[in-house]
């Protein structure tokens, strides 16, 4: 999973590299793109992807939609919430959109970009921090196995 890319591209390459080295079979981006070009780069990951728009989104709405739309990928408001294997997951960026919910097995949020993995009866809420080039040294995306849900943070 993925988190405020906010179109850092060469970080976004390194995403591409990461993913596809851990074999991760689908990703799951919880917003803060900001530029539709960034989708083309993650389009290389040639999995499918599944994510919200964050609030710095806005101004590219239309050219983000259209841009997964080409790529088949799904891009939504948040909160989504869907299965993804055997678990019941949704996606928001900003965590507030999560208090109150107890549909999920899996919640991924981002929006703070930092790091944080959270369980709690049973259920995994997972930001993996951020891509975006604000921290050097310190971004970082998610792999969660959905058999176990285990966690590893990839750093870069």
């Amino acid at each position: 999973m993925v988190s405020d890319t906010h179109n850092h591209l060469p970080n976004v390459a390194r995403i591409v590299e990461l993913l596809t080295r851990a074999g991760v079979e689908h990703v799951v981006h919880t917003g803060d793109v900001t530029q539709p070009k960034t989708l083309d780069v993650l389009a290389r990951l040639e999995v499918p992807l599944t994510g919200v728009l964050g609030n710095n989104d806005a101004g590219e709405r239309s050219g983000l939609l259209a841009a997964a739309g080409r790529h088949g990928m799904t891009l939504v408001d948040p909160p989504l919430a869907f299965e993804l294997g055997t678990r019941r997951v949704v996606v928001a960026h900003d965590p507030r959109m999560l208090e109150g919910r107890d549909d999920f097995e899996v919640a991924l949020h981002g929006h703070t970009h930092l790091h944080s993995v959270v369980r709690e009866a049973g259920r995994l809420v997972l930001n993996p921090g951020e891509c975006a080039g604000h921290l050097p040294g310190r971004n970082s995306v998610g792999v969660v196995d959905l058999a176990t849900l285990d966690v590893e943070i990839l750093r870069f």
